[in-house]
């Protein structure tokens, strides 16, 4: 069985304590409109998904409250960063085993001011009993334990393993930062609008060499919904021109092959998105290169190189010069983060994964305004979390 978006809406991504709302009011905002866009009410929803890290057990049923009290299942979804599209996947799951036409996938995060720790709950805390205990114990391994906030650092570390390998220039990695800024100007949901030039992006606060701020994602209030639904349900209703079809999706875990080189470039996820892409290219019989427009889950720019070469779309220690040469942006070979990704558009962690899914959606509908890319058909998510799982999602028109 088949299943479709037909329906998605989103938030504006803030900075948190910047506006005066619960997470209810977020998920009350995005599912509605996620809802209108359907054309669909509440009582057509079987069962709901909701993804969340930082709030309490069963505050995805308070946040559903507040789009309707028809008694449906709910289910509450935490899996770090990836915790959007894990809900988006269950959806899908409900719709293609037959139990449900009509889902609602929902992810929404309030999230404390500062820097992300070591872990969902958001501060480094005791490294021995974390989710992520490992992946910090192969950072401290190789390259020691500094003062600067957890994430960034085995991101950055991950960053110098890949310039002392293949080359990769502190520029290069700003490219990244200075596409994804740009890209956010023409997106009104981003939670940052300014474009910034890659000397700029070098400038900038350092955090962990060598990522400075602007190649770090902010943290994110906000919320996203999808309305995901069976191909019966969209005769029935009339849907066509609305849905995009999940045409394969794909997670994946840590294997041995994240701990065994004993590097932050796999402890981070690298090979969990080699093989999630992988799925999805087999399953769907497409490669790359069919591939227009991707949303990818750059945390820091370094992770958006790691993952150009995990997707296939350059050759191994190859990203940095892909990048640099414009093939990932309007006009080149692919447009990844249009819609500005994690850098700048903000990364509220449960909203993400769906929020990746809201703008594939808009892009190929023909729906994107200033940032929509010609003639899209063909497009990916990938969203990933520490701990660890790497979803990849295939949509099409």
């Amino acid at each position: 069985m088949r299943s479709y978006i037909v329906g998605v809406g989103m938030t504006k991504f803030e900075k948190p304590e910047s506006r005066d709302w619960q997470y209810w009011d977020m998920v009350k905002e995005a599912g509605t409109a996620a809802l209108a866009d359907a054309g669909v009410g509440y009582e057509d929803i079987q069962q709901a998904a909701v993804g969340y890290c930082f709030q309490t057990s069963t505050a995805g049923q308070r946040a559903v409250y507040e789009l309707g009290l028809t008694g449906i299942p709910v289910y509450n979804v935490n899996n770090n960063c990836a915790t959007g599209s894990t809900a988006l996947m269950m959806a899908r799951q409900f719709v293609e085993g037959g139990g449900s036409d009509c889902v609602l996938a929902l992810g929404f995060e309030k999230m404390a001011r500062g820097s992300l720790g070591g872990g969902s709950d958001g501060g480094a805390g005791d490294f021995k009993t974390s989710p992520v205990a490992r992946h910090y114990g192969i950072m401290a391994a190789a390259h020691g334990f500094e003062m600067t906030p957890p994430t960034a650092q085995i991101f950055g570390n991950a960053a110098r393993e890949h310039m002392k390998k293949y080359g990769t220039t502190e520029a290069q990695l700003a490219a990244v930062a200075a596409k994804n800024h740009r890209h956010s100007t023409g997106n009104p949901y981003a939670q940052f609008q300014d474009p910034y030039t890659v000397g700029e992006v070098l400038a900038a606060k350092p955090i962990h060499h060598p990522l400075t701020r602007l190649q770090c994602s902010p943290t994110s209030d906000g919320a996203a919904a999808a309305v995901v639904v069976s191909e019966r349900f969209v005769e029935e209703h009339g849907l066509g021109d609305r849905a995009v079809e999940i045409a394969a999706q794909a997670m994946t875990t840590d294997t041995e092959a994240s701990f065994v080189s004993g590097t932050c470039i796999d402890a981070v996820g690298l090979p969990m998105s080699r093989e999630a892409a992988r799925q999805v290219y087999e399953s769907a019989g497409i490669g790359a290169e069919d591939l227009d427009v991707i949303e990818l889950h750059d945390c820091f720019s370094i992770n958006e190189l790691l993952t150009y070469e995990a997707l296939g779309l350059c050759g191994e220690g190859e990203s940095g010069p892909l990048v640099e040469s414009g093939a990932t942006t309007h006009g080149g070979r692919w447009v990844v983060n249009p819609s500005g990704g994690l850098i700048s558009k903000g990364h509220p962690l449960g909203a993400t994964g769906i929020a990746q899914a809201a703008e594939l959606t808009w892009q190929l509908r023909g729906e994107a305004g200033p940032r929509q890319v010609p003639d899209a058909r063909t497009a990916l998510a990938h969203n990933i979390g520490l701990g660890g799982a790497a979803v990849v999602t295939l949509l099409r028109r």
